[in-house]
């Protein structure tokens, strides 16, 4: 059986995007694994989520979005006790974004920290149905930072094993997430890192930006960061608008990005990117030459590109038709 399927799994959550001279915010669906199964799904790709989102209206509004690009949430868990999580964000002038907490911090806990293992256990004869059709699992690490969801990653990624799926991981760093965790605020900053250090062990293929290459690694090399990982992964990094290193399939090469356009925000970018890049591995066929990695993250790229040109990580997702004609501009 070909596999084509692709499941994200993580965080849901509300950017609040705080205008910078009024003071005034917009709210817009986000969350990584959020955006990247949005990016697969305005791709046509086949794509599962699997997380926790809040009884309320903020909840509703992924449902209604999942459903229009027809994302398969029947792993989806809803928790009528906690919220979804609202992320304050404010923008410089360039587009770049910075978090700078929660609304609503007296709530103990978010929805996305409630995945419950046992409701997965309890569907595991339909996850193992969909786990047989799946290519790549798609996650990241910011939910880490919370005990419920995390061993709920855990078993999700461990249970792939049997079925030669291949494990993509997202390394984000944002420290305010693990600062406001019951789970583990009390930890130590390294003690909180090793948590997604020994988590990338999952790996197979690794996307992480320089800041965080630098911050976990001390190198921007990615055959170094491959080489120190038990399952020596593709290793992706990214750096805003500078060329994009990469060391995938034991080749290594370095990809210059086209930014012919005004950016407005850069929020989800790096998920408009990655999703992008899981369409275009998803047709390798195992057969993974240089220039084919060349053309998947010049691909990815435009994915990237294209979503900083509106507000919000998902509302602005870029069609293949607008990716195609934005390469062939560039003469890509």
């Amino acid at each position: 059986m070909s596999k084509s399927k692709v499941i994200c799994i993580g965080e849901a959550l509300i950017d609040q995007i705080i205008h910078q001279s009024t003071g005034d915010y917009t709210n817009y669906l986000g969350g990584a694994p959020a955006n990247v199964a949005c990016m697969l799904g305005n791709l046509h790709v086949d794509t599962n989520f699997i997380g926790c989102i809040g009884q309320d209206e903020y909840g509703e509004s992924f449902i209604e979005q999942f459903t229009k690009l027809k994302i398969n949430l029947n792993f989806l868990q809803f928790n009528k006790n906690f919220p979804t999580r609202i992320v304050k964000v404010k923008k410089d002038k360039e587009g770049d974004r910075v978090f700078v907490g929660f609304q609503d911090d007296i709530n103990i806990s978010f929805a996305d920290e409630m995945l419950d293992l046992h409701e997965l256990r309890k569907n595991i004869h339909n996850l193992e149905e969909i786990y047989r059709q799946t290519k790549y699992i798609v996650t990241g690490t910011l939910c880490l930072s919370a005990i419920k969801t995390s061993e709920s990653m855990s078993f999700l990624l461990n249970y792939a094993k049997q079925f030669n799926i291949k494990i993509i991981i997202d390394l984000n760093w944002r420290d305010i997430f693990w600062d406001h965790s019951l789970s583990t605020k009390h930890k130590t900053r390294t003690e909180q890192k090793d948590i997604i250090l020994d988590f990338l062990f999952y790996a197979d293929i690794l996307k992480l930006s320089k800041e965080e290459a630098l911050l976990f690694f001390q190198t921007s090399d990615p055959l170094m960061i491959s080489k120190v990982l038990p399952k020596q992964p593709s290793v992706i990094i990214t750096d805003g608008a500078q060329p994009i290193l990469w060391y995938f399939a034991g080749h290594i090469g370095k990809t210059n990005i086209s930014t012919a356009g005004q950016i407005v925000d850069t929020t989800g970018a790096g998920d408009a990117f990655l999703g992008g890049l899981i369409s275009q591995l998803l047709n390798f066929n195992e057969v993974v030459s240089k220039e084919k990695i060349e053309k998947a993250i010049n691909y990815a790229s435009a994915c990237g590109f294209l979503n900083c040109l509106g507000q919000g990580a998902i509302e602005n997702l870029p069609d293949n038709e607008k990716i195609q004609t934005f390469l062939k501009s560039n003469g890509l």
